[in-house]
């Protein structure tokens, strides 16, 4: 058949613009519909607003610490809240500006507005029909919200980066990585700030000491943690704040209240039943090893599939998308078993490969090393801000298998053991590696006495 392109993309996320552009760049015609901003969520409401909100927000701390090395504060510093917003816009319309320069000099068409399926082949977008041979879904995700009394009066992660004021006292529901992180910036920046979350400790799913560590440098840091508890309803109070009430009938007032319970599938919209499309029980979209939906020719990458919500794996999907319809090389695999990660909480939490949780799980014997220290930087600032790093390695092969950290730019030191661990590195590979010093990176190379033994055949330390 004759379709106006070969490949529509609707979304114009990471995941689906570097499919779009990849494609483009393989001679074939190509076009991105997209109904909000170009560059998805990570640009517009994630990593890069929340990682500039992170920077503003480890400031104060640092005017704290600067005491200790002989600087004098005259005056205490005072932050400006519509600044730092304002400053944060500019630079997220400058990144729209730079994601349309991509798509337009790769030659993909921008189709602005609202997607909808009208047959398996063909898309909607206000008064125009566009067809195409191959359609990939790239809508990304939305944030989780609860049907509470008051819930109107609640904010997602997607007004949380443009509020009008800043808010003195904070409410954050919710205790996964998002939600862990806007407490710290709240915190950070100055506001009284209340961390709810139903179960204890927080970051469910990560490793039992990492999480455990976290909960403790939260605390340490000021942010007060409310575990076991959920909130029932927000009202609106005279004075215009809220009050906030707890499934224990506590009720606590405050300024806002920011719903950070994770994110679903944005799926909704698209019309998937006039595609034939099916989604998964959970609400995302189903694919196989090659991002097809039970329809064929009708793919999906990113947070759309259900898998993992992080911008490289979304870019690592639709670049295999792209190589695996218009490419005569092989498409490279995502490898989800070695996805490097960092929670921007303070102090910053980096991990890759295996929790102790899931490496008891797949292995016999697995030596665990675990240092906790003061980082030499707290020596004379007086900051009580501790260090944890962790390292796994199967016994039998003496392979590393899981690498975890939390201490100042956690992510920064993991994205290099990230490099290793791909490689295969093992213990005797680290152990062999000058490390440099003063530095905390090196403690990563000079664990040498195992902490315990875990694994299927351990019945003991």
């Amino acid at each position: 058949m004759n379709y106006d392109f070969d490949l529509l993309v609707i979304g114009a996320g990471s995941g689906g613009v570097r499919a779009a552009r990849m494609a483009a760049q393989m001679g074939v015609r190509v076009a991105v519909i997209e109904a909000r901003y170009l560059g998805g969520t990570c640009v517009n409401v994630g990593c890069v607003p929340k990682k500039l909100f992170v920077y503003a927000s480890e400031f104060n701390q640092s005017f704290i610490d600067s005491a200790g090395f002989g600087y004098t504060v005259d005056k205490k510093p005072t932050f400006d809240w519509p600044t730092l917003r304002d400053n944060k816009t500019a630079e997220i319309e400058r990144l729209q500006g730079v994601y349309q320069g991509l798509l337009e000099n790769s030659g993909v068409t921008i189709i602005n507005g609202h997607g909808e399926f009208v047959t398996e082949h063909s898309v909607r977008v206000g008064d125009q029909v566009y067809s195409a041979a191959n359609i990939l879904i790239a809508t990304g995700s939305w944030p989780v919200t609860t049907p509470i009394p008051g819930n109107e009066l609640v904010m997602t992660s997607n007004e949380f980066f443009y509020m009008d004021e800043f808010p003195r006292h904070a409410i954050v529901v919710g205790g996964g990585y998002i939600a862990v992180e806007f407490a710290g910036i709240l915190n950070g920046l100055g506001s009284d700030t209340h961390l709810v979350y139903r179960g204890a400790p927080v970051l469910r799913g990560f490793d039992d000491d990492i999480r455990q560590f976290v909960s403790e440098e939260l605390i340490e840091a000021g942010i007060d943690i409310h575990y076991g508890r959920t909130v029932e309803k927000v009202e609106k109070q005279a004075d215009g704040r809220l009050a906030v009430t707890f499934d224990n009938d506590q009720v606590v007032v405050t300024d806002a209240v920011i719903n950070a319970l994770g994110r679903k599938a944005l799926v909704e919209p698209l019309k998937l039943a006039a595609a034939g499309v099916e989604l998964a029980s959970r609400g995302h979209l189903e694919v196989n090893e090659h991002y097809q939906t039970n329809v064929p020719h009708i793919f999906a990458v990113g947070d759309v599939i259900g898998r993992v919500q992080l911008t490289p794996v979304a870019l690592a999907e639709g670049m295999y998308v792209a190589h695996h319809l218009f490419s005569q090389d092989a498409p490279r695999k995502v490898n989800y078993g070695l996805i490097p990660t960092a929670v921007f909480c303070q102090p910053n939490l980096g991990t890759v490969g295996l929790s102790e949780n899931e490496a008891i799980l797949q292995y016999d014997r697995v030596a665990v090393f675990v240092s906790r220290f003061k980082a030499m930087k707290n020596t004379l600032s007086g900051s009580t801000h501790r260090t944890l790093m962790k390292v796994l390695v199967d016994t039998e092969t003496d392979k590393v298998i899981g690498c975890h950290m939390v201490g100042h730019e956690a992510g920064e030191i993991i994205q290099g053991l990230a490099v290793a661990l791909q490689a295969g590195a093992t213990k005797a590979d680290f152990d062999s590696t000058l490390g440099i010093h003063p530095t905390a990176a090196e403690e990563f190379v000079t664990m040498r006495t195992p902490t315990r033994f875990i694994g299927r055949t351990v019945t003991s330390d």
